[in-house]
């Protein structure tokens, strides 16, 4: 793809707004949170991310990645029926989008890294978030934050022509969920060639803080890049929505539910190398 039509979309894309200091990524590796049951919703979403990229987007090579992205990426522009547009767009626009983009932008991505980078993620922290309302609701709970991300980017620029592809928003719904439920469960980070554990409230709220901060920076801004609102529309509604998604019997069932942990918060963060600091 060229880099012209790169710069015409709007990534949802939760690795590429994980950083600390300059441009270094920092990397979740793991959680220290035990699976209960078997995650089929989280494993069937990563294997249907994995299959659209094969079938529907040729795994990445032209012209099927821009034909993907144009005809199920969401254009808030075209959606909400806007005709006259600038000359030069990356997608030809008509006016009439199918309101199926709203979910099927949840499955299509950029490249490989986009890919990559959100499975990730939802791999990392599906499951627990899964495991604390069953597979069925979790589903329902996936697409609505899913909707909230979408309606949150077309809110915050409702006559945008760029599509916009990716699953973080609903995988930020799905974070947002994580640290209600979650908060102080290590996260294992690679960071400056070794790795650190820090509790979950501290590394979801970082990455929380940095969609406001990238927003408010995107405002005016023309072109695509990251959907910062995308992520904060899911991650609220992941937060709010799982005070009706949860299931306090599967919760009662989970060792490391809430605040109630074997250490104090003080100790919740070291450096897993050296042993000494270990809980």
């Amino acid at each position: 793809m060229c880099s012209t039509f790169f710069h015409g979309v709007y990534f949802l894309d939760t690795v590429l707004v994980l950083r600390f200091f300059g441009n270094l990524a920092v990397i979740p590796i793991r959680d220290d949170n035990p699976q209960l049951k078997l995650p089929i919703v989280t494993y069937a979403l990563i294997a249907l991310n994995i299959l659209s990229w094969l079938l529907l987007q040729g795994f990445g090579a032209e012209p099927q990645l821009t034909q993907s992205i144009c005809k199920l990426g969401l254009i808030p522009a075209d959606l909400l029926g806007a005709t006259t547009l600038p000359e030069g767009l990356p997608c030809g626009i008509d006016g009439n989008s199918d309101w199926l983009t709203l979910v099927s932008s949840m499955f299509m991505h950029g490249s490989w890294m986009h890919l990559i980078g959100n499975m990730w993620f939802l791999w990392i922290f599906g499951d627990n978030v899964e495991d604390s309302m069953g597979s069925l609701r979790f589903a329902i709970f996936y697409v609505l934050c899913g909707l909230a991300a979408a309606g949150a980017q077309i809110i915050a620029d409702a006559s945008s022509p760029i599509p916009m592809v990716g699953a973080s928003g609903a995988i930020g719904g799905v974070m947002g969920a994580y640290i209600i439920l979650y908060p102080r469960v290590h996260v294992h980070l690679f960071f400056y060639y070794t790795t650190l554990a820090v509790p979950a409230v501290f590394m979801l709220g970082y990455w929380f803080l940095m969609q406001i901060f990238g927003g408010f920076n995107s405002l005016g801004v023309e072109g695509g890049g990251v959907a910062f609102w995308a992520h904060l529309g899911g991650f609220a509604a992941g937060a709010i929505l799982i005070m009706l998604f949860k299931n306090d019997e599967l919760l009662a069932m989970h060792p490391y539910h809430g605040w109630k942990q074997r250490s104090h918060p003080s100790r919740a963060w070291h450096n897993v190398r050296n042993p000494d600091n270990r809980r």
